[in-house]
């Protein structure tokens, strides 16, 4: 087996998933065959990954894929073993080594957790092989011990594979040294001998600031710091997995061209908007529910949805339908990605209840196409090529359910020579299954030009890679690496 450390948090959001991304960067530059690990993951921004054998095919966590970059390698299934995608009535979609595995509610999959281990404890012999280190990510926080039995992201896992825990405490959100000091205090005896150590995260200012908060932890737990890692500016611009990002993305300075989001209660792959995030002509404005969509935005982009009909109805209570066809009148451009290509047509049945109870919704009406839900579901990378501007696309599909109608005679992209998604005859709507769509440098520019808006001049992939170096050089900084690669085991 290669060597190994894990980060838990003290709780969600704490920043795991880029120190693992970082970490990971930092050790690919001294030379390590390093991969990542998350036993258990729940996103509905999922990524397309190789399964045994096969070249793309299966799905996990889009938070896997990135540190998979960072590692400098392909990423495959057993990077992410379970993928818990939520889902309107229904509970959480479940994702086992890349392949849907069923559905379940909260306390339902709790008492499946015993099979799904044996699932996570293959993937992590996998993973390991030909590694010289992997470094892991749990999920959550060890310290809810209420779910401790059936555990498999944090201590289920680390006890049962041996490997020594570093705990991650966020300063930024207040209380650090409670979380750490109380997680000390209520784990077991065991999950508590697990853990090597714990490091800062996101601090503001004077680093040093600290120190007396560091002896204060020092004091009730006995643990040794790692090091207190400054606010990472760079974070920014990679790609964010969990949607509660978006509660706290604010409306930027004023641009030439805005772009309104509405932010759907199941929202999918929402970083399919990140490389117009980093257009310095583009304002890109995440609407919640209750608000309208702005008046004097451009363009609409309705994204990706793990619940198109439940995400539909919502879309229609929020009013967000009349603000689209107001849009609309005056000119404006919509843009359908997935499940929001296919809220654009004229209905979306779900005859099998696929998704859940509801059966069928009435579209947007903004396309004349129609979608049916089917069981097969459709997860691959592809290349393709957008026919209105020209240009080359790449990116991938994960979706259910077949559209058709008159206005896929129009269709936005050809995928793997193959016509796919549908467009206005104005050509000021359309829509498309193409996930990744403005990662394409040479369409983004073109189609940002139809707008009235330069664009281009940023190289997003490349820009993601000077990211991720930029991490590894403040985690290197900041943080103790060499003993933090030393204590896996």
């Amino acid at each position: 087996m290669a060597r190994a450390v894990m980060l838990q948090g003290t709780g969600s959001d704490v920043g795991k998933t880029v120190l693992v991304a970082g970490l990971c960067r930092a050790a690919l530059r001294r030379g390590l065959k390093v991969r990542p690990f998350k036993p258990q993951n729940m996103s509905n921004n999922a990524a397309v990954a190789d399964l045994p054998g096969e070249p793309g095919g299966g799905e996990i966590g889009r938070a896997q894929w990135l540190q998979a970059i960072a590692c400098g390698v392909a990423p495959t299934v057993h990077m992410n073993p379970v993928l818990l995608k939520p889902q309107s009535d229904i509970g959480s979609q479940i994702v086992v080594q890349g392949k849907v595995y069923g559905h379940a509610k909260a306390r339902d999959y709790q008492a499946l957790k015993a099979k799904l281990m044996d699932a996570v404890m293959d993937s992590w012999r996998q993973v390991g092989e030909g590694a010289d280190l992997v470094i892991v990510e749990g999920a959550g926080s060890p310290a809810e011990i209420n779910l401790r039995p059936r555990d498999i992201a944090n201590m289920g896992f680390a006890t049962r594979a041996g490997v020594p825990v570093i705990l991650v405490g966020d300063i930024d959100r207040g209380g650090v040294i409670a979380s750490v000091a109380g997680t000390h205090l209520i784990l077991p005896e065991e999950d508590r001998a697990m853990i090597a150590g714990y490091l800062i995260n996101k601090f503001r200012g004077d680093v040093s600031l600290f120190d007396d908060g560091i002896k204060a932890i020092e004091r009730f737990t006995g643990w040794r710091c790692f090091g207190v890692v400054p606010w990472l500016k760079a974070a920014a611009r990679l790609p964010s997995e969990d949607s509660v990002v978006l509660e706290r993305l604010t409306a930027g300075e004023r641009r030439a061209l805005k772009v309104a989001v509405p932010m759907l209660a199941r929202i999918a792959n929402f970083d399919d908007l990140d490389p117009l995030r980093a257009e310095p002509q583009v304002e890109v404005a995440f609407v919640p529910p209750g608000q309208p969509l702005p008046a004097d935005a451009g363009l609409v982009v309705i994204p990706g949805s793990k619940s198109t009909i439940g995400d539909l109805i919502e879309f229609r209570q929020n009013g967000w339908d009349r603000d689209l066809a107001q849009h609309r009148r005056r000119g404006g451009y919509v843009v359908g990605i997935c499940g929001g290509y296919q809220m654009l047509g004229r209905t979306v049945r779900d005859p099998d209840g696929i998704e859940g109870s509801l059966r069928e919704a009435e579209g947007l009406g903004l396309l004349d196409i129609e979608t049916v839900m089917e069981p097969e579901k459709t997860v691959r990378n592809v290349d393709a090529r957008s026919l209105a501007f020209d240009a080359p696309l790449s990116g991938y599909e994960i979706h259910l359910g077949r559209t058709f109608g008159p206005d896929c005679a129009r269709p936005a992209t050809v995928i793997d020579n193959v016509p796919d998604g549908a467009s206005s005859a104005d050509g000021k709507v359309f829509g498309t299954y193409l996930h990744g769509l403005f990662s394409a440098d040479l369409f983004r520019a073109r189609f940002l030009e139809s707008l009235g808006v330069r664009g281009g001049g940023v190289d997003y992939r490349t820009e993601v890679e000077r990211a991720l170096d930029e991490i590894a050089a403040e985690l290197e900084k900041h943080l103790d690496c060499d003993a933090i690669f030393g204590l896996a085991r």
